[in-house]
């Protein structure tokens, strides 16, 4: 199965086409994708030097355009795509249906993947896609268990992507107005979950208090890890109890479930991370470039290798396993 990894720098892309990835993903430094923090994506001239650098040894690159223009805007999704055929990528990644026209209609060269942001989560919408507009991958939610995959796959025209490590979202992949309603910056449509501008710590008596937008999101003892405030995964107070309400930190790790994501038909493994350093990007690669190759030859997967990589240091199969039902 492909390894399609992140890159949030140049040199992220470089350590994970060291690393053995197969294909990487990244974003320009503007709206049009949904890891726009301060310091990280790709100029014009960066994405074209790192694509030159992937078809050098053999990898491929996707860029995502996987956020949705706002009316009377446009010009700078459709710039986007434009920018990204010049540098020749070898797709791109897609949420807005208006902007998948566009890119099928004036810029068919790159093959055109749909976002996981697009929600597509049932056969007959997969299959609009691939027959209205050519898309030749879909990237599913993070809702499926692999009974589920396997299902749509057997009825699908299409690739499939799934994630495999990596942060987790409570909501309907990233379609949140948590962050929006306390930062006014979209993750939809500005690609900021909690933007850093609106982050602040502050030392109260014997504990650091994180805060977002000017709320408190979450309580630490002094010298225990802080996390970073994002609202769903924040700690309140709900009756006599407090803490963490709608979501624990903690992080995606599905190495186990790779044989049987396999035989679901799965032709894509997604990690999650564009937001990380290029020392975590290598690292997470490399054990799932060996797990994918052990897998192809037969040998035992390696297991718990990542363990210091999770969130928290916890780490949950998510709704692959769907234990709960």
């Amino acid at each position: 199965m492909e390894l399609v990894c992140p890159a949030g720098t140049p040199a992220s892309l470089r350590a994970a086409v060291d690393a053995g990835a197969h294909s990487i993903y990244c974003g320009f430094a503007d709206d049009t994708n949904a890891r726009n923090f301060p310091g990280l994506n790709f100029s014009r001239a960066e994405l074209a030097d790192g694509v030159a650098y992937a078809h050098a040894r053999g990898a491929r690159v996707l860029v995502a355009i996987n956020t949705f223009p706002r009316a009377g805007n446009e010009a700078l999704w459709h710039r986007a795509v434009a920018d990204a055929e010049q540098a020749g990528v070898d797709a791109v990644i897609l949420a807005d249906l208006g902007l998948i026209a566009h890119a099928a209609e004036y810029h068919p060269g790159p093959r055109r993947h749909l976002s996981v942001q697009a929600a597509a989560a049932n056969p007959d919408i997969i299959n609009f896609y691939a027959r209205t507009f050519g898309v030749k991958r879909v990237v599913l939610p993070r809702v499926l268990s692999v009974e589920e995959i396997a299902a749509i796959n057997r009825e699908v025209e299409v690739e499939t992507e799934v994630f495999i490590f990596g942060g987790l979202c409570v909501m309907a992949e990233g379609r949140c107005s948590l962050s929006s309603f306390i930062t006014g910056r979209s993750p939809n449509m500005n690609g900021v979950c909690s933007p850093a501008s609106h982050v602040a710590y502050a030392e109260e008596g014997s504990e650091l208090a994180a805060r977002l937008g000017g709320y408190t999101i979450h309580r630490a003892a002094k010298g225990a890890p802080a996390p970073y405030p994002t609202l769903c995964k924040g700690c309140f107070k709900v009756g006599p109890r407090t803490g963490y309400v709608f979501e624990d930190p903690a992080s995606l790790d599905a190495s186990d479930l790779l044989p049987a994501l396999a035989r679901a038909g799965v032709t894509a493994l997604k990690i999650e991370g564009r937001q990380r350093s290029r020392a975590y990007v290598a690292q997470v690669v490399r054990n799932f470039r060996q797990a994918v190759e052990a897998m192809a030859a037969g040998r035992p997967l390696p297991t718990g290798t990542l363990a210091a990589l999770t969130e928290g240091q916890s780490a949950t199969a998510g709704a692959y396993n769907k234990i709960w039902r």
